[in-house]
């Protein structure tokens, strides 16, 4: 057989309380309004100290002692007591005194103050005791109970050890019928809810359940409810002398609940009458033996953990801090004034506050127990981060070490572990030059125990993000570049940099080349001869590869060529400055301007027969002409320069056909095999000349030469 123990059986704090208070005061003169607790044993136990049970404080004599129960009273009973002199001792509950609070405050508004419970629990019926004029109970939470309500502004609360499910059933019925506002406070006890959770999820999974509680007490009832309805075996144990083992001991796995009244002492009494081989387990699911659960039990206390969040309640405030109540903790745990979040502790504050719910953390599970409220911000707030970095926020820390497998950092509470081949894509050998830098990291995997928390990261996965969407954003503005650009548009870039062969061009962004041979008509030597760094200008598109992302653009298309521009500069007649770029043997070629050349025919430098135009002109040397012809449309310029020089007085010309002594050479033959040089000439100087108007362009001159010398 398998025994489970549900981990908040016993006392509650609040019965706890009362009962030590009753068995440690003075009994001399001592009375307790009501029954201490629903259970006969400790009902005797105390009775047997000489403590008289009273129905009334009227009952009490002037100047006496009177203990208050954990349930509670009505507030008139106070008045009495200050009017007789009787000397209180409040054992109220804190969840039942902070519903009283709340009962009392909605009261004062003038709304309808509505208790979900029992009408004849004490409890309840203190509760209502603090209403202005009265407060309505509702018991069942049917229609008929509801409907005198449908016209009211209701404020709800609810007896601390109703069961949640009823509760939630009987608000939703108030909700539907009520018109007017309603306010709902739960005010269950978290023990009691906590109680009610175990023994629903262990009945669920038990063969037999065991509940053991007096018979009149509330919570224990419903404890046996809940088991009832969802295990087929339930005992109901009152008192264990009356326990019968041979009734459970063919099941396999049972449970025990046991109420809040109920002394751990008859809980123990149970396990005892076990087989002692019985096989014993704890709901926090560790296996354990019958010596260890009755020793927990004996201890009256869960095991905290550090770290762990617990909801306390305020049960009263001092000058060294506030005193709270733990879930199944028999005393009071102190909250030291340093550690409350608020941003200045004064007690008389604290003190208005007694019977509050507050969250604290578990600092020191033990000697002594130490609690914080402080650090719960702190620690929400790192929660919240860790949870945006499980979702893919990116975070970022600085490295503080190194080992073998990667970077080290860490991040609140948390340790942080960068594998090396995460820390950027490639290998990284040299791990001691990231120690002391920021590191930006996504989340690999978020490991979290009572023993280690630890972020496994990432920087690689970053820095692929980001380079895998600058290649996306590239790409679409890229094609978005080639779908809006074609051959003969005239655009505008910015020269970015330069080279030997052409200028790089920023155009919307892409890169496009500007080839030196497209800058200058007349030819660049240096591409910023043409184009200054930096600066934008207009650019003329002669090819598109979209395949290869090439755009070739243009800067000259877009520039008047010189030959365009020389009618508006010069006519037949003007003399011109220049200089001889090139010398054939049929003339001189001068540089009139940058892309503009003229011809000076041999028969055109000097009044004199020459027979090679080098005799009298050198390449650089600098001239004046006079135009004879001038064709832009076919790029020519006939020039003269001795037009320029006087005529000789006395001018003998010698034909080609008399030797050297003037004899007549006429009767000679003409060689066969080959035309004389002189007459290749020309006839080349006639191609220039032709139509009398002009000859040849240069190109063709040079074309024509090159054919006759072959």
């Amino acid at each position: 057989m398998k025994i489970t123990v549900a981990e908040s059986s016993g006392f509650c704090r609040g019965v706890q309380h009362a009962v030590d208070t009753a068995m440690t005061i003075d009994a001399k003169n001592t009375y307790v309004l009501g029954e201490l607790i629903h259970n006969p044993g400790v009902t005797q136990a105390v009775e047997a100290r000489g403590i008289r049970t009273v129905e009334s404080a009227e009952e009490v004599p002037e100047g006496a002692t009177l203990i208050l129960r954990s349930h509670g009273v009505a507030k008139s009973v106070y008045a009495e007591c200050e009017r007789k002199g009787i000397k209180v001792i409040d054992c109220t509950c804190p969840f039942v005194r902070r519903t009283q609070k709340i009962a009392e405050k909605e009261s004062q508004k003038g709304r309808t103050v509505v208790v979900v419970g029992e009408k004849k629990h004490p409890e309840v019926i203190g509760i209502c005791g603090w209403c202005e004029g009265g407060a309505v109970v509702v018991e069942r939470g049917d229609e008929e109970e509801i409907l005198p309500l449908k016209d009211k502004n209701v404020s709800v609360v609810v007896q601390t050890t109703c069961s949640e499910e009823k509760f939630v059933k009987i608000i939703k019925n108030i909700e539907n019928i009520c018109e007017k506002t309603v306010e709902i406070f739960k005010t269950i006890c978290y023990t009691t809810k906590e109680r009610q959770r175990e023994a629903e999820e262990l009945s669920r999974h038990s063969d037999a359940m065991i509940v053991i509680g007096g018979t009149n007490s509330s919570n224990t009832n419903k404890l046996y409810e809940i088991c009832k309805s969802r295990c087929a075996n339930v005992f109901r144990i009152s008192d264990p002398d009356v326990f019968e083992y041979q009734k459970i001991k063919n099941f396999k796995n049972v449970g025990i609940v046991s109420g809040a009244s109920t002394p751990h002492t008859q809980t123990q009494e149970v396990l005892f009458k076990m087989d002692n081989n019985t096989e014993v387990k704890a709901t926090n699911e560790v296996e354990t033996s019958m010596a260890d659960v009755v020793a927990q039990m004996d201890n009256g206390q869960s095991k905290l953990k550090k770290g762990q969040l617990v909801s306390a309640i305020i049960s009263s405030a001092s000058d060294e801090g506030v005193a709270v109540l733990l879930p199944n903790f028999k005393k009071e745990i102190l909250l030291e004034k340093d550690e409350i979040e608020c941003d200045e502790y004064k007690p008389e504050d604290y003190a208005a506050k007694v019977g509050e719910e507050i969250e604290v953390m578990v600092v020191s599970p033990a000697n002594p127990v130490k609690l914080s409220q402080k650090i719960i911000k702190q620690m929400k707030e790192e929660e919240g981060k860790i949870e945006a970095i499980a979702n893919g926020e990116e975070f970022d820390v600085t490295c503080t070490g190194f080992n073998k497998g990667g970077l080290t950092a860490s991040m609140g509470t948390y340790s942080v572990f960068v594998p090396a081949k995460e820390i950027r894509m490639g290998y990284v050998k040299e791990l001691d030059k990231y120690v002391g830098k920021k590191l930006r990291l996504k989340a690999l995997e978020i490991k979290k125990s009572d023993r280690k928390k630890e972020i496994i990261a990432s920087q690689r996965v970053i820095l692929e993000e980001e380079r895998a969407a600058r290649d996306a954003a590239k790409a679409e503005k890229e094609a978005e570049f080639f779908a809006n650009i074609h051959v003969g548009d005239v655009v505008e870039g910015k020269v970015e940099r330069v080279t030997n062969f052409g200028a790089f061009v920023s155009v919307n962004g892409f890169d496009c080349l500007a080839h030196i041979s497209d800058l200058s008509w007349s030819g660049a030597k240096n591409v910023t001869d043409v184009l200054e760094i930096g600066k934008k200008y207009q650019f003329k598109v002669l090819k598109v590869d979209e395949e290869n992302k090439k755009v070739s653009i243009g800067y000259k298309q877009l520039q008047p060529q010189p030959w365009d521009l020389v009618a508006e500069k010069y006519a037949e007649g003007d003399v011109v400055h220049g200089k001889v770029v090139r010398i054939v043997p049929f003339g001189a070629f001068v540089e009139v301007e940058n892309g503009v050349d003229g011809l000076v025919h041999v028969s055109q430098i000097s009044h004199e027969w020459l027979e090679n135009p080098t005799s009298v002109l050198t390449i650089g040397e600098e001239i004046d002409a006079k135009i004879l012809v001038l064709d832009p449309a076919n790029k020519k310029m006939t020039l003269s320069i001795k037009a320029l020089l006087p005529e000789p007085e006395v001018t003998k010309v010698r034909t080609r056909r008399e030797n050297n002594n003037g004899e007549d050479k006429g009767d000679r033959k003409p060689r066969r095999a080959r035309q004389p040089r002189e007459n290749r000439e020309d006839d080349e100087f006639r191609e220039w000349t032709e139509g009398g108007i002009g000859g040849a362009s240069i190109a063709e001159m040079l074309e024509n030469q090159n054919k006759n010398n072959d």
